[in-house]
């Protein structure tokens, strides 16, 4: 006999670690996850987007429960869609279920649903119901709201420190602050993001390849901030160029020769991101990261790159891993530069999701506080 939930919200928290599952594979679409009940809350099917252009969430769960599902409650995370598109409209196979309920996290905000799916299914006499277990879904989609909402991916912000708060020595040597197993769950988050972002400081000094090692669900975009295309020819990022996708942003005065030869080696160069003092316009290359639909976005660094994103308010999620060393040196490198705050926040920036023991450090994972949300818009 199938163990019954005792709630609805209960069935959610199963169809949203459910939908968890697609999480790098479905990209720029939305996890989603789904699951069919009786009237006891007793699992007859379930599902969840698995592949980008693959099979719904829904499909997926009616399927899985045949002629049960006439009658039954569908649970989905997320409005189920009434459009064409990779895959046919799921309201059709919802209606054709024969379902008497449906109870949906959150709406679809994307302008293609609008609510138009939930209209659909209201109109055809389906009892919907919204909004339970809104609050784990929206944290499970964020970086998909965020690009639905504000054209712009979900940054993550990446480094590794010292237990006082260096990410290099006075003389700049940063390798290895963090402990193997540390490095690979790095790696684990690159082979899920669209891209992973470097200053040319860092790829100056340590000649990244910035690949996931081994390979995730998605290959990332190495993404070099360069004003004056400086990047090395013989750097390891120019020399896999034909293998990993590397993109250099750089400025319109950056030397004409220097950027021939990089995109010569396969390198996508984009032009014109000039900011103050020189700088690379962060906000004008969100912009440029939302039109290539990236959904969400990894940097690791330096100091001064991470420090412009926060001084913007564009870090949606930390990634720190506290290694058990001390450094010391008043010139020693600290993780975030920029201007900075003039006082201490009596709030806190980021709220703590996650803490563990990685190997010998700590990983501490935080995403942008509510409060936060609307400094940039």
């Amino acid at each position: 006999m199938t163990e019954a939930f005792e709630t609805l919200e209960g069935v959610m928290q199963h169809a949203v670690a459910l939908a968890g599952r697609g999480m790098g594979h479905v990209e720029p679409n939305p996890a989603v996850g789904a699951v069919l009940v009786d009237e006891r809350l007793r699992i007859l099917g379930e599902g969840w987007h698995g592949v980008f252009g693959g099979t719904h969430a829904e499909v997926e769960a009616l399927e899985a429960a045949g002629e049960s599902a006439r009658g039954a409650t569908l649970v989905v995370t997320l409005e189920p869609c009434c459009h064409h598109g990779q895959t046919p409209p799921c309201t059709d196979a919802v209606l054709a279920s024969g379902v008497r309920r449906v109870v949906v996290g959150i709406e679809d905000p994307s302008p293609h649903a609008d609510g138009g799916g939930l209209s659909i299914l209201r109109a055809a006499g389906i009892e919907v119901e919204v909004g339970v277990g809104a609050e784990a879904v929206e944290r499970l989609n964020a970086p998909f709201l965020r690009l639905v909402e504000t054209g712009r991916p979900w940054i993550h912000a990446k480094w590794a420190m010292t237990l006082d708060g260096r990410i290099a020595a006075a003389g700049g040597h940063s390798q290895w602050i963090s402990s193997e197993d540390s490095r690979r769950l790095v790696h684990e988050l690159r082979g899920r993001v669209d891209a992973v972002v470097i200053g040319i400081g860092t790829a100056l000094a340590d000649d990244p390849l910035l690949t996931a090692r081994p390979p995730g669900p998605r290959i990332a975009t190495r993404v070099v901030l360069d004003t004056n295309a400086r990047l090395a020819l013989d750097s390891q990022l120019v020399r896999t160029a034909g293998e990993v996708p590397v993109m250099l942003a750089c400025s319109k005065t950056a030397d004409a020769e220097r950027v021939a030869l990089l995109a010569a080696a396969g390198v996508e160069v984009v032009r014109g991101l000039p900011g103050e003092e020189g700088r690379i316009d962060i906000r004008g290359l969100l912009d440029e990261f939302g039109l290539r639909r990236w959904t969400n976005v990894l940097v690791e660094g330096g100091s001064e790159v991470l420090g412009t994103l926060a001084d913007g308010g564009w870090i949606d999620e930390a990634h720190v891993f506290l290694a058990p060393k001390l450094v010391g040196g008043r010139a020693a490198l600290g993780a975030v530069g920029g201007t900075g705050l003039s006082r201490i926040p009596e709030m806190a920036n980021l709220s703590c999701v996650e803490t563990r023991r990685v190997g010998e450090d700590v990983y501490w994972r935080g995403v942008r506080s509510r409060d936060e949300e609307s400094r940039d818009c």
